[in-house]
């Protein structure tokens, strides 16, 4: 889809700083929003790059735990590492932020009061863990215990590690504190809720409204999340570590803000701290209050409800009444699959990662970015492995691209004193494919013929199609088609052998070189966003300005990448007079010691999932069908519902079936709201002995599905004239 925007901000996921990033964060995120960027800024467009660290949350108050230090040694130690590593690798952040600086917080804490100031938020009590030894309450994964289905001790209470299941901590057997190994009891807690389903009609049209340019994989987790319903979700969380809440209040005290909420709200803050950086402290608005502003969140797909549902709902509220000062919503959320190593998932957790600042320390950064850039995860799972990285890089980057650079300017320091030694027409880069069709020798007529005005420019309409590429996120297929032109590139070198033509026809090979000087002048362009230090390199030994030297002096409305489709050194210009090889080819030696890594870190896993196999499933003694006869299945209608008291898992539901009406308890008041229970069609269990819970009577039990992720799923038939039916 094309685009006519100008001005565009560029966001990225924000890793979290307890630990360094791998090449899984760098292919998902960082160097395909870093390549789009510099295809951006060589389109003269103004661009800026917006990303930083994510710095609140359990997982890193946990590392601190562990290692004895506070949380803000932790998040200073992984923000510097993972800044350098990024830096290292070319990603070219315009700013890159830290959600534990005080812009941050203080922007943070403008949203809360905002929305509550509106009266949006839903405050609820709740029962929560508290350690009375340490003294707080515990979330989720500061608490252990047996898991209530595979029995394993020491699962997690979020998730039990050894079977999967994902798990409240309340349902732990044997619940002990992380913090002091007390039995921690139950308390009331008061949390804030973002109430998300009031935005769920302007959600579902932001969606549909993009379905044609979004990733089908974006629309359908969006579509997913909506068709279940939107149910309020919890903003706050007691813990010391974090941003505390601007209120005034006994209730406020020990409360900070939730991550998921403060984190996305970091891209705003980051881009304050940007516009001040550059004298101009109002310059953020023009990149989120602006219509003619188009913004681009670059995230992984295990982000993507955070990005098209609750920081659009967050951006929602805030505009809710406003006529000014209203926030835009993304254009578009290019989120990637997942890219593996040697076949398994990237895992920091179990340490089966190759990490981005050790990589740099063996191999340059230009050959990595190339090999994950031509293996870009875009609609699905791909694979990093050394043997491929290898192949790339000794195949494409150092026999195609480095070796034509090299022979074009070592040949013309060599024999005509390092100056291009002849005025290339502009038609002869354009239609490159309609002089290689002639195949036989190159001579003089064949190599310049009289090509019609309007005959196809071929490397013209090659770059518009990388151009294209870019602009619909499909870098793959951008990066493929850049190397394509290098290999036409290489192959007129090879055909015309002006080091033989030279000895008859000085004059003839004198344009070759001309024509190979130019080329390697445009693939010094388009091989920018994907290896830019290669590139200035080859630009340096043309004897031209550095890309980012040429950027300063364009005017408004000229454009870099254009420039790559004319032939731009005239006769005259004087190269830099020497050369170096671009490319050092990767020996098997050189991946030696990785692939032994990876030997020891697939035993390491083979022996780890052995040991957490799960027992074999055990199912409930078997019935006959004369049995499961017995059971009544009913479609029933909900047409009323609220929540039990003093039972914050239990729904009581009012159920309309066929003439009858039952009343059913159901433990499913964490997934749902009753406003959203009302009018939906479940099956009942009809004939199952009435049960009191709580002082109420239940008359049947409604059935459900988990999913992997916990959430559940209602059973919910659909048609007309269905209610009082069996289900069979």
């Amino acid at each position: 889809m094309t685009h006519t925007h100008q001005r565009t901000l560029v966001t990225t996921a924000l890793p979290y700083a307890n630990g360094p990033v791998h090449l899984g964060h760098l292919a998902g995120v960082y160097l395909p929003a870093d390549i789009y960027v510099r295809y951006k800024r060589l389109c003269g467009h103004d661009v800026i790059h917006i990303g930083g660290s994510d710095e609140h949350g359990v997982p890193i108050t946990i590392t601190a735990d562990k290692e004895g230090i506070s949380p803000q040694d932790v998040v200073d130690r992984y923000h510097t590492m993972n800044a350098d590593a990024f830096a290292k690798c070319g990603i070219s952040f315009d700013y890159y932020g830290r959600t534990s600086g005080p812009v941050h917080h203080e922007t943070a804490r403008e949203f809360f009061s905002e929305i509550e100031k509106k009266g949006i938020f839903v405050k609820k009590t709740e029962k929560q863990f508290f350690d009375p030894k340490a003294g707080r309450f515990l979330s989720d994964r500061y608490i252990t215990g047996t898991c209530p289905v595979c029995k394993t001790p020491g699962a997690n209470g979020d998730q039990c590690e050894q079977c999967g299941t994902h798990l409240s901590p309340t349902e732990l057997i044997d619940p002990k504190s992380k913090l002091s190994d007390a039995t921690p009891e139950l308390r009331e807690t008061l949390h804030w809720y973002f109430p998300l389903g009031r935005y769920q009609k302007q959600l579902e049209a932001f969606v549909e409204r993009h379905t044609g340019d979004w990733r089908s994989n974006v629309v359908n987790y969006s579509r997913t999340w909506l068709n279940q319903g939107l149910a309020d979700r919890a903003i706050t969380r007691d813990l010391a570590w974090g941003i505390s809440l601007p209120l005034d209040s006994e209730e406020a005290k020990g409360k900070v803000l939730y991550v998921w909420f403060d984190a996305v709200l970091g891209y705003i803050s980051f881009t304050k701290e940007w516009a001040e950086k550059q004298g101009d402290a109002e310059a953020w608005k023009r990149y989120w209050q602006d219509p003619e502003t188009r913004i681009i969140n670059f995230i992984g797909k295990d982000n993507v409800v955070f990005h098209t549902l609750m920081f659009p709902a967050i951006l929602m509220a805030w505009n809710e009444g406003r006529s000014e000062g209203r926030y835009e919503l993304a254009d578009n959320v290019p989120a990637s699959e997942f890219m593996n190593f040697e076949g398994r998932k990237f895992s920091k957790s179990r340490n089966y990662a190759v990490y981005l600042g050790e990589f740099l320390e063996r191999f340059p950064a230009d050959t990595l970015r190339y090999s994950i850039a031509m293996n870009y995860p875009e609609n699905k799972d791909t694979d990093f492995s050394w043997s491929d990285f290898q192949n790339r890089t000794n195949g494409e980057l150092a026999d195609t691209l480095g070796n034509f650079i090299k022979r074009s300017i070592d040949f013309t320091n060599a024999r005509f004193g390092g100056e291009v030694p002849w005025d290339v027409p502009d038609y002869f880069l354009k239609n490159m494919d309609v002089i290689l069709a002639h195949d036989t020798e190159i001579d003089g007529d064949q190599i310049f013929p009289v090509l019609p005005i309007d005959e196809i420019a071929i490397l013209e309409s090659l770059i518009d199609e990388i151009g294209h590429a870019y602009e619909g996120f499909h870098f793959r297929e951008a990066v493929s088609k850049t190397m394509d032109i290098a290999r036409r590139a290489n192959k007129f070198l090879t055909q015309g052998e002006p080091w033989k033509k030279i000895k008859t026809d000085p004059e003839l090979a004198g344009k070759m070189m001309a024509v190979s000087l130019n080329f390697c002048n445009t693939l010094s362009i388009l091989f920018y966003p994907i290896i830019p230090e290669t590139c200035n390199k080859i630009r340096s030994m043309l004897g031209c300005q550095t890309i980012e030297e040429l950027r300063k002096g364009l005017k408004s409305d000229e454009s870099i990448w254009d420039m790559a489709k004319i032939p731009s050194l005239r006769k005259g210009h004087k190269l830099l007079g020497s050369s170096e090889i671009l490319f050092s080819k990767i020996e098997d030696k050189d991946i030696e010691p990785e692939m032994k890594k990876i030997e020891a870190l697939l035993a390491e896993a083979e022996q780890r999932e052995a040991a957490e196999t799960p027992a074999p499933m055990t199912f409930k003694p078997e019935i006959t069908f004369d049995d499961f006869q017995k059971i009544d299945l009913r479609v029933a209608r909900v047409i009323a519902c609220e929540q039990v008291k003093k039972a914050n898992k239990l729904l009581k539901l009012q159920l309309r079936v066929g003439s009858e009406q039952r009343q059913v308890l159901s433990g499913i008041a964490q997934h749902f709201t009753p406003e959203q229970m009302v009018g939906k069609n479940v099956v009942l269990v009809a004939n199952l002995a009435d049960r009191t819970m709580r002082g109420e009577l239940s008359q049947g039990m409604i059935l459900a599905v988990e999913g992997a992720d916990g959430r559940l799923f209602l059973l919910e038939p659909q048609g007309e004239g269905i209610n009082g039916n069996s289900v069979s």
